[in-house]
């Protein structure tokens, strides 16, 4: 499927329809159903809405995102639509309201055609504690595709839409674009409102796009972000023209974490490809170094503690009381919370809400919840004081390539550590993308990841166009 700038082009000059791409689509998820990507596709509204945007184009009236089809994670509301967070608890559910994100790229002419399956509640690395089934990496089946956006990143890497929208906490859109091979971008927190997201850590979450190229990242990045009133934490800086591409002729200064590339966990292949890159760089005359950052370590239990203390206070609406799933036990009301939540709640989701609530406690509020709030502010200093003399911070994505399932499920601690290299971004607030870089010799895709200044996502895209041409797989 060609990128949507080709593809619109097609559409303009009579080549093919909105309404033929989104049939192909339709056909193409149908026929790949065993991936399980799609929890729900919306084939008859999505044709309906193509029709009407086919017209729209004809009558030179089209939008932004004229004909372009997305797939929406399902922690994304739609007004109408069941959204469900991939867990039993919210069985039934259906959005009252649409989310900011989804009123803007409707407003531009997109076409949602489905909602994806994800980790519950976004809370896991591989895609496997959904309600409804692991996902499929497309490339390997016997591999996870990464998560908590796997159905979402399998969907663009399988060619069932053009981009989906995903959400990001500690590297869920990240993670899983590395593992399948495609572009996957954290904002700045506060670029995107928040606005309709079922919130999982609201201080780290951001919703972001899940794309097969540079320009259609940048192009969607353009039409969601921005202020908003329904969102306070919704910045008001100003939306730049992320799809203005053009290399800058200068050169720039890269940053790399020594932990991060000498780190024990890292796959030997993924060091030696990532140094061959940075050659790369240095040989085009960029400057590439090596900084000290004396807090990888820290990364994964600070963020840990609090997004699971954010988890278990966000979470407990969910009570079977005024919709989703309730109990069939009969019983008292505390019962009735109890029984709901219990069988309606995964283990993974379980696990964090009892973390979170423990490090909320009065006996280990301070040991554990503000000792890691101010190893969070550490955090944060260190990755500005790097970016004061950098333009970005270069690691690999993730420490390895997709794994297989079930091999890390039994120990939380091994899945826990796939986020590594990718929660430093939420921690400290700052833009991160992650780019494919090339194939491991398992003959899965890996991916590079940049991060930068806060706010610097016009520079960030601009470069990053420039660095997919370098390592293109």
């Amino acid at each position: 499927m060609a990128d949507y700038k080709q593809y619109k082009q097609q559409v303009l000059s009579g080549e093919t329809t909105v309404v033929r791409t989104v049939q192909d689509f339709l056909a193409k998820a149908i026929q790949q159903k065993h991936l399980n990507a799609f929890i729900e596709l919306w084939g008859e509204e999505s044709l309906m809405r193509a029709a009407q945007i086919d017209l729209q184009i004809a009558e030179g009236k089209g939008g932004k995102l004229a004909g372009m089809v997305i797939a929406l994670k399902d922690n994304i509301c739609y007004k109408g639509h069941s959204v469900t967070n991939s867990s039993k608890i919210l069985k039934g559910f259906e959005s009252l309201y649409s989310s900011t994100v989804v009123e803007r790229i409707i407003a531009e002419g997109a076409v949602i055609i489905g909602r994806c399956n994800c980790d519950e509640f976004a809370m896991g690395a591989s895609n496997e504690t959904s309600a409804y089934g692991p996902v499929l990496n497309a490339r390997d089946n016997t591999r996870v595709p990464g998560g908590s956006s796997g159905g979402c990143t399998v969907a663009v890497q399988a060619g069932m839409c053009h981009a989906a929208l995903g959400s990001d906490t500690g590297g869920s859109i990240r993670q899983p674009a590395a593992f399948c091979g495609q572009v996957g971008f954290k904002p700045s927190y506060g670029r995107v409102s928040r606005w309709g997201l079922l919130s999982y850590g609201s201080s780290f979450d951001q919703i972001g796009p899940i794309t097969s190229n540079i320009y259609d990242c940048a192009l969607l990045m353009e039409v969601i972000s921005g202020t908003d009133g329904k969102d306070a934490t919704a910045s008001s800086n100003k939306v730049e023209d992320y799809t203005d591409l053009q290399a800058s002729n200068k050169p720039l200064r890269f940053a790399y974490l020594d932990t991060c590339l000498n780190n024990k966990g890292l796959d030997e292949e993924l060091r030696t490809q990532s140094f061959a890159i940075f050659e790369q760089l240095k040989a085009l005359g960029h400057t590439v170094e090596t900084v000290e950052f004396p807090y990888l370590d820290y990364l994964v239990p600070a963020y840990y503690v609090l997004t699971t203390a954010e988890a278990s206070s966000n979470l407990s609406r969910y009570q079977g009381l005024t919709y989703g799933y309730r109990t069939e036990e009969k019983g008292d009301l505390d019962s009735l919370f109890k029984k709901s939540r219990s069988e309606g709640f995964g283990r993974e989701v379980k696990r964090r809400i009892m973390l979170g609530t423990f490090v909320l406690t009065s006996d280990f509020y301070d040991a554990y919840y503000t000792k890691a709030q101010k190893v969070r502010r550490l955090i944060q200093e260190s990755t500005e004081k790097i970016l004061e003399s950098y333009d970005f911070i270069i690691t690999p994505t993730t420490p390895s390539t997709a794994f297989k399932f079930g091999e890390k499920t039994k120990d939380p601690v091994a899945m826990y550590l796939a986020d590594i290299f990718t929660v430093q971004a939420n921690l400290s607030g700052h833009p991160a993308i992650s780019i494919p870089a090339g194939v491991h010799s398992n003959g899965m895709p890996w991916g590079i990841q940049l991060m930068g200044k806060q706010f610097g996502e016009k520079k960030l895209f601009s470069f990053s166009e420039e660095l997919s041409k370098i390592v293109s797989p």
